[in-house]
């Protein structure tokens, strides 16, 4: 509703004096209760439209993303994915891939640091000088990746869905009192050409979504499908991208499915597809860059020592920003 409530009714004060000069009493009375329904103000029986229910429910959304959802969800429905089995289950194999994980999450995010700086953080508590709020947002991210409910338990109703979201960004963001951690965006946001669901629509939009998500079987399906809605919708003034994986990646996680590390080298293979889905409806190539990371994060062997892991994530390029001249390599067999 452009303009909000106020404009709707200043609409409806202007279409009244036209009505009243043109004779238009019975249609202005119709548009009157259409409006009052929209309002709050009374109940009509011409309001029929589920996107007006839906926001007389006090639980508007945006239709024009759930359209996009729908392309996502037919896709999904009908590709045959991989399982692909979890790689790190427990122990050292579990700590090592989250450490890559939040250490990644991070780094396409714009929050870098050389990874013997992430693991003082992440290991030693030791938190970089003048850099605090992003030590943090690393920590966080890792304790998200590593701790239940986060990490495996992901939430079985839509208004579980909500909160466990508000909870996890919350805990990745808290040190940044600026961008209110766990609490819904107040003004409109957007990257690039990308504009974002209003603020207003945040709720009724990821409920929505929530039922495509719990709409689909293969769990790399639900993954791909939590992740995008909470990327398209992005919900929170900060943190929406290392939210929306860790997500997905509790999806995985619950189900015993690998889950996925989005390295540097990665990033425009995995932001292209987003916005060719965002843009276009053009849901495959994120089926096909999700599908290939997913199996490029379970072909490492997480038991090894760090520097050993560390050794063998840069020969697959892992690390480099030079995307022009760089490409994600799987390891070699031995390593498979």
């Amino acid at each position: 509703m452009v303009g909000g409530p106020r404009r709707l009714d200043q609409l409806r004060d202007e279409a009244r004096q036209v009505a009243q000069g043109l004779g238009y009493a019975v249609q202005f009375k119709r548009l009157d209760s259409l409006v009052g329904a929209l309002l709050g103000a009374q109940k009509s029986k011409y309001l029929t439209a589920k996107q007006a229910l839906a926001r007389v429910a006090g639980r508007p959304y945006d239709p024009a993303r759930l359209e996009i959802f729908d392309s996502l969800f037919a896709a999904l429905n009908h590709t045959a994915l991989e399982d692909v089995g979890d790689a790190a289950p427990s122990g050292v194999a579990r700590e090592n891939f989250a450490f890559f994980e939040a250490y990644f999450s991070n780094y396409i995010e714009g929050t870098t640091f050389e990874v013997e700086e992430a693991e003082a953080i992440v290991f030693f508590g030791q938190i970089i000088e003048n850099r605090s709020e992003d030590s943090h947002d690393i920590l966080g991210t890792f304790n998200a990746a590593t701790q239940s409910p986060w990490r495996d338990q992901p939430p079985q109703r839509a208004d579980d869905f909500l909160v466990w979201l508000q909870n996890v960004n919350a805990l990745v963001m808290q040190k940044r009192a600026d961008k209110k951690p766990g609490e819904w965006k107040d003004k409109p946001n957007q990257a690039g050409s990308t504009y974002f669901v209003l603020p207003e629509l945040v709720p009724g939009t990821l409920r929505e979504g929530f039922e495509r998500i719990r709409g689909l079987v293969h769990p790399l399906a639900r993954a791909i499908m939590t992740m995008f809605v909470i990327t398209e919708v992005h919900p929170f003034i900060d943190g929406n991208g290392r939210t929306a994986r860790l997500a997905m990646n509790c999806m995985l996680s619950a189900q015993k499915f690998s889950r996925i590390i989005v390295p540097t080298v990665y990033r425009e293979d995995y932001l292209l597809p987003l916005k060719a889905l965002s843009h276009n409806k053009a849901a495959e190539p994120l089926l096909v860059a999700s599908s290939r990371v997913q199996r490029w994060s379970a072909a490492f062997d997480y038991s090894v020592p760090r520097p050993e892991l560390r050794a063998s994530l840069a020969r697959c390029n892992a690390f480099q920003e030079d995307l022009r001249n760089y490409k994600l390599l799987f390891p070699s067999r031995p390593e498979l």
